[in-house]
C-alpha cells in the first residue's frame, strides 16, 4: 500500500527535470500570450454558485468570480466586488456598496440584483446547494428554504443597483467570513436561471465578474479561462489564459507535470516530495482540511453510540498515516488541525483537550456491551470512498485494523469521485469517506456541518444540545468565551456522540514551474489562487 513510483516515471523525470525550469519561459517568449495549465481532479459538480458545488467550481471560482470582500494573509479586509460597507450598532444590518465601475465579462454592469439572484436560487432546495444553510443567518432565509415563508420576506434589500443590504435574524460575529462562500457571490440575472439548465458551462452565458472568464468547457477533459479585460482591476492581471485539465488520479497529475503537459499540479502523492526534494518546483503547504468518515446514523448498528465509539477507538491513526504518506498527520479532531485561532495565533484545536484517545481494549469492551462480543453477529458494513490512491490506501488500512482489533468486516466500495459525492449527499451509504476543506477562517465552517438543519448533514444527526452550543457561539463577541463554546461543541459531537470518524490532516504537495510567480495561498483554505500570477522573474 505504500506509494511507489514506477521506474518509467523516474526515467522520465530525469529528462524532464532538466527542461522543466524553462518550460514556462518558452511559452512567454514564443509569443505574446502568457498562459499556464493547471491539473485538477476529475470533473465534479457545476459552475453555478447557487447549485451543487464541488471541486470543479472551487477551481473555477477563485479566478473567475469576485466576492464582496475577503481577508488577506494578515487578516485585513480586501475589497473586491464591494468598495465599502457599514454595519449598525447591534450588528444585524450590513450594507455593502458595490463598485460602480464593475461589469460582467460581456460588458453589462454588475448590480445588487445579481447577488440576490444567487441567494434566492440557492434557497430553492431543488438547486442542490450544500451551502444554503450559510444563508440562514439572514432574516427569514431558513423559512424560505423550508417553504415556510415567501421569498419577498427575505432580509436582503437592493435600495439601488449598487447597494446591497442584509438584515440578520440576530448578530453573527463571523458574517463577513461567510461572504466568500458561493451563495453570497453574484450570478448574472440575464443568464443565470435554473441550476440544471446548463448556462454555467456555456461560454455564451457563463459570464464572470472576476479577473478571468470561461472561454471553453470540454466535459471530462478541460476548461479554459481567458483574461477579462473589462475587469475593474485588469491592470494587475498578468496572465492571458489559464487552462484547467481534469485528471482521474494524483499520479496522473504528477506524470503530466513531469512530461510538461501541465505547469501546476496540486495535492500530489507524498512520493513526489522525495523525488523533488531540494528543487524549486516543490512547494508543500498546509491544507486547512480534515479527512474523516461519516457513519450513517440511520443504519444499524451505527445508530448505537457505543459502536461508533468502538470504531473510533480501534483505529491506529499513527500507523495509518505511516502507510498513507508523509503528507498526512493523525487527528482526532473535526476542526482542521492547521486552522489558526485569530486571537491567539495558535492552532485552534490545541486550545482544548483532545476529544478522545485511541484504546483498543476499551473499543472491544464497548462492542461487547453493544451485543457484538469479538465481532460476533456484527453485520458487514460497506465503506464508500473515491477511487483515488490516497483514499484506496486509507480504506485498506481501516479494513485491516477493524478486522484485527474488533473482528468486524468492512466491505470496500471504490467509486468515481462524482458518484461518491452524489451518493453521500443523498444519504445512500453506511460508511462514507468525507473530506472538508475550510471555506472560511473560523471553526464554524466545520461545526456547522453537524447541525440538525445543515444542508451538509448527510448522516442524520439531530442533536438539540449540540445545536444550542453552536448557536450560542454565533453571537458571543468575547473571543475566549466563544472559543470555549466551540470547543465544548466539538467535544460533544466528536468525543461524546462520535458523529464522525476523524482520520488525518494533510499537507498539500504541489509542483509549480519555477518561472511562475505571484501564485497566492488563500488564508482561509490553504488552496492556491492564480488570479495575479505571472510568468518570468518576479521583478518584471
Amino acid at each position: 500500500m505504500k506509494k511507489t513510483v514506477s521506474v518509467l516515471t523516474v526515467l522520465c523525470l530525469i529528462g524532464v527535470l532538466a527542461l522543466s525550469g524553462c518550460a514556462g519561459q518558452e511559452k512567454e517568449t514564443a509569443g505574446s500570450t502568457k498562459e499556464i495549465v493547471v491539473a485538477v481532479n476529475s470533473e465534479t459538480g457545476g459552475l453555478d454558485p447557487a447549485g451543487m458545488i464541488a471541486l470543479t467550481y472551487l477551481a473555477y471560482s477563485v479566478s473567475a468570480l469576485d466576492e464582496l470582500l475577503t481577508f488577506d494573509e494578515n487578516g485585513d479586509i480586501e475589497y473586491r466586488a464591494a468598495e465599502s460597507y457599514e454595519v449598525n450598532a447591534d450588528s444585524t444590518v450590513w450594507t455593502f456598496h458595490l463598485r460602480k465601475d464593475a461589469v460582467w465579462s460581456d460588458g453589462t454592469p454588475v448590480t445588487s440584483a445579481d447577488f440576490v439572484n444567487t441567494i434566492k436560487r440557492a434557497l430553492k432546495p431543488e438547486s442542490g446547494s450544500g451551502y444554503a444553510n450559510y444563508l440562514f443567518p439572514v432574516k427569514n432565509a431558513e423559512a424560505v428554504y423550508n417553504n415556510e415563508a415567501d421569498a419577498a420576506s427575505l432580509g436582503v434589500d437592493t435600495p439601488d443597483d449598487h447597494t446591497l443590504t442584509f438584515t440578520l435574524e440576530k448578530p453573527c460575529v463571523y458574517f463577513l467570513d461567510l461572504l466568500r462562500l458561493p451563495v453570497y457571490t453574484p450570478s448574472c440575472c440575464a443568464y443565470a436561471d435554473d441550476a440544471s439548465s446548463g448556462w454555467d458551462k456555456d461560454p455564451k452565458t457563463s459570464v464572470a465578474n472576476g479577473p478571468f472568464y470561461l472561454a471553453k468547457y470540454v466535459p471530462e477533459q478541460y476548461f479554459v479561462l481567458k483574461k477579462n479585460t473589462k475587469y475593474w482591476n485588469a491592470g494587475a492581471v498578468k496572465l492571458d489564459k489559464i487552462t484547467y485539465r481534469f485528471f482521474a488520479d494524483q499520479q496522473s497529475m504528477a506524470n503530466a507535470y513531469e512530461t510538461g503537459e501541465v505547469d501546476v499540479a496540486t495535492g500530489l502523492p507524498s512520493s513526489v516530495m522525495e523525488l523533488y526534494e531540494g528543487k524549486e518546483d516543490l512547494q508543500v503547504t498546509d491544507t486547512i482540511a480534515t479527512r474523516y468518515i461519516y457513519p450513517n446514523l440511520n443504519v444499524r448498528p451505527l445508530d448505537d453510540v457505543r459502536v461508533r465509539k468502538a470504531i473510533n477507538l480501534a483505529i491506529d491513526r499513527e500507523e495509518l498515516c505511516k502507510i498513507v504518506g508523509a503528507d498526512t498527520s493523525p487527528t482526532v479532531n473535526f476542526v482542521a488541525k492547521y486552522m489558526k485561532d485569530r486571537q491567539t495565533g495558535e492552532y485552534f484545536v490545541d486550545g482544548a483537550e483532545k476529544p478522545f484517545k485511541e484504546d483498543v481494549k476499551e473499543a472491544r469492551r464497548l462492542l461487547k456491551e453493544a451485543g457484538y462480543e469479538d465481532g460476533r453477529g456484527f453485520p458487514e458494513l460497506t465503506y464508500n470512498y473515491p477511487a483515488l490512491e490516497m483514499d484506496s490506501d486509507t480504506a485498506q488500512v481501516i479494513q485491516e485494523q477493524l478486522k484485527k482489533n474488533l473482528n468486524i468486516d468492512i466491505k470496500l466500495n471504490a467509486q468515481e469521485l462524482q458518484v461518491n459525492y452524489t451518493e453521500r449527499r443523498a444519504g445512500n451509504f453506511e460508511l462514507c469517506r468525507m473530506n472538508w476543506t475550510a471555506d472560511f477562517a473560523d471553526p464554524y465552517t466545520y461545526l456547522s456541518m453537524l447541525l440538525s438543519n445543515s444542508t451538509y448533514n448527510c448522516s442524520g444527526i439531530q442533536d438539540e444540545a449540540y445545536d444550542r452550543l453552536v448557536g450560542q457561539s454565533d453571537t458571543v463577541t468575547d473571543p475566549a468565551a466563544r472559543a470555549a463554546l466551540m470547543h465544548e461543541a466539538e467535544q460533544l459531537a466528536v468525543g461524546g456522540q462520535f458523529y464522525i470518524i476523524p482520520l488525518y490532516a494533510m499537507k498539500s504537495c504541489n509542483l509549480i514551474r519555477p518561472d511562475i510567480n505571484g501564485i497566492a495561498q488563500i488564508p482561509a483554505t490553504g488552496a492556491l489562487e492564480y488570479r495575479y500570477a505571472d510568468i518570468g522573474t518576479a521583478d518584471n
